[in-house]
């Protein structure tokens, strides 16, 4: 079978229905089980299941409904998958349910639950060059960053929280006198948990490892668009021998699934990742529901700045990724460019011509630097941002149409250059979502500071200089959840990631996100003290 690092002649995905193939269940509880479909990648057989994913179960819909999951540089479906509603939400919280109050899982020694993660991190890489061509197909990601970044991001986050398995203790304290004091850091219980498109095995591995190492239970939600690499995992979730119930995927709509997720009495704790708008929907659906736990991982409109005395070719280079890493789509894209005035014609120049050499068009040739934009509407709104600058005043520096490379399908855009910027257009508060940057210059370190965080949001921002003093200065003043120094859009699952405003509640990733998964217990215990008179 032929290597996807050599494959460039994909055109679109065909279905190929196997002979004789069989699912192997034989215990089916709400709904008939699902097949998995074949589907040939670039010349690469990928099986990929497509069933609502309950108690170890593929099981078709209740309602008997199914969506097409769409290829985005063709436009055209790679296969069909079960569609879930309210029903299917309700069979997998009742079978996550179950499996939290089972002592097989909510008393299971913690190692035994690092143990597992490390097990499917284990079967991931045995099976990765599938789950890289599904994320492909789905997302419209090139090779190089489905394997350079998403793919190692993934499993190193399992891998990461697996460690932590017997490490989230909690303190003793016999500073009472008469009592001695001790807490236990204990799991929430049914963790609802909702990722986007733009990242999905990622987004996938982020939100399950910290909420299983600590002993909870899950209901995911992929987005409809890009379900394929979480349908994948469940297989290998089934695989690496999770009981069954503690993981549950049902693919669907947000309208839907997600607000039967957000509203369930029964969920004690969601998670999201995705628009700030929808990120209000869940907070309020919280509210109105049983107080359940949120955390929210919302959008950005993240600053970069570049003071003179920055290496102008190092700038240009991370300028560059900060734009165009995932062609855009990411919340902490660096869209917001603020260039000291000394330097801003040669800063333009040179990035405009970087950016001009970047290859746009087929996400499965290795010499390709951008794939097509993940879906019609998302390419949609970022055409009518670049009107909305067009109308405003500001000047299209580069770019603003779709890319030729679209002409037989797909949804490819050119990236795309501002000039003439000011503070109050839309292309400079709004977040476009792809790969759109506004560059504006400054004269002074007060007046950067307050363009910068003159936002609704406050997820990343960069600084570039040689000057180790205002790095640090300028950095502190920024409201942001990550800044950079020097570079831009470099994430570790080590590290906490999250953002200020409106742009999340809560952290991501490292050890700050297991406080997200547990309750502190405090419990004392009487050691002599007598009862008050």
């Amino acid at each position: 079978m032929a290597s996807l690092k050599s494959l460039a002649r994909l055109k679109q995905a065909t279905i190929i229905s196997p002979a004789g193939f069989s699912w192997r269940f034989s215990h089916v509880r709400f709904a008939s089980t699902a097949s998995s479909k074949v589907i040939n990648i670039a010349g690469r057989d990928v099986s990929v299941p497509t069933g609502i994913f309950i108690n170890n179960e593929f099981r078709k819909s209740i309602g008997g409904n199914t969506f097409a999951v769409e290829n985005p540089a063709t436009g055209k479906s790679i296969v069909e998958v079960e569609e879930g509603r309210e029903e299917d939400v309700e069979a997998a919280v009742k079978a996550a349910r179950d499996a939290f109050q089972n002592e097989e899982w909510a008393n299971s020694d913690p190692a035994y639950r690092g143990e597992l993660l490390n097990k499917l991190a284990s079967l991931m890489e045995r099976d990765k060059e599938d789950i890289i061509a599904l994320e492909m197909i789905d997302t419209g990601k090139t090779y190089r960053q489905a394997s350079t970044l998403d793919f190692p991001g993934s499993v190193g986050t399992l891998k990461y929280y697996a460690g932590w398995a017997d490490k989230v203790t909690g303190m003793s304290s016999f500073n009472v006198p008469g009592t001695f004091a001790y807490t236990r850091r204990e799991p929430i219980g049914v963790c609802g948990q909702i990722i986007p498109w733009n990242f999905p095995l990622m987004m996938f591995s982020w939100k399950i490892a910290p909420a299983l190492v600590t002993g909870n239970t899950v209901v995911m939600k992929s987005a409809e668009a890009t379900p394929l690499s979480a349908l994948k995992m469940c297989e290998l979730i089934k695989e690496a021998g999770f009981p069954a119930g503690v993981l549950n995927h049902v693919p669907g709509f947000g309208k839907t699934v997600g607000s039967a997720i957000a509203n369930h009495m029964d969920i004690d704790k969601v998670a999201f990742t995705g628009s700030t708008t929808t990120g209000r929907t869940i907070l309020k659906a919280s509210a109105t529901s049983n107080l359940k736990k949120v955390t929210l991982e919302l959008g950005g409109k993240s600053p970069n700045i570049v003071f003179p005395d920055a290496d102008i070719d190092n700038v240009v280079a991370w300028s560059a990724w900060g734009i165009n890493l995932n062609f855009g789509q990411t919340c902490h894209a660096g869209t917001r460019i603020y260039v000291h005035e000394d330097i801003y014609d040669t800063f333009v120049q040179k990035f405009t011509a970087r950016m001009a050499e970047i290859k746009v068009g087929d996400n499965f040739d290795p010499t390709t630097d951008q794939g097509p934009q993940n879906n019609k509407m998302q390419l949609d709104k970022i055409l009518e941002y670049i009107e909305s600058g067009k109308q405003e005043g500001a000047t299209i520096q580069l770019g603003g149409k779709v890319s030729t490379a679209g002409t037989k399908g797909g949804y490819y855009m050119e990236p795309t250059i501002f000039t003439d910027v000011k503070p109050d257009m839309k292309i400079m508060k709004e977040e476009i979502f792809g790969p759109v940057v506004a560059i504006s210059k400054f004269s002074t370190e007060a007046e950067v500071l307050k363009l910068a965080n003159d936002s609704n949001y406050g997820l990343a921002a960069a600084v570039h200089t040689k000057d180790y003093e205002r790095a640090v200065r300028v950095t502190n003043a920024l409201q942001a959840g990550t800044t950079w120094v020097n570079m831009y859009n470099f994430v570790h699952w080590s590290i906490p990631f999250g953002g200020y405003k409106e742009s999340g509640l809560g952290r991501e990733c490292g050890e700050a996100v297991l406080e997200n998964y547990t309750e502190t217990k405090a419990v004392y215990l009487n050691m002599g003290k007598e009862a008050p008179q």
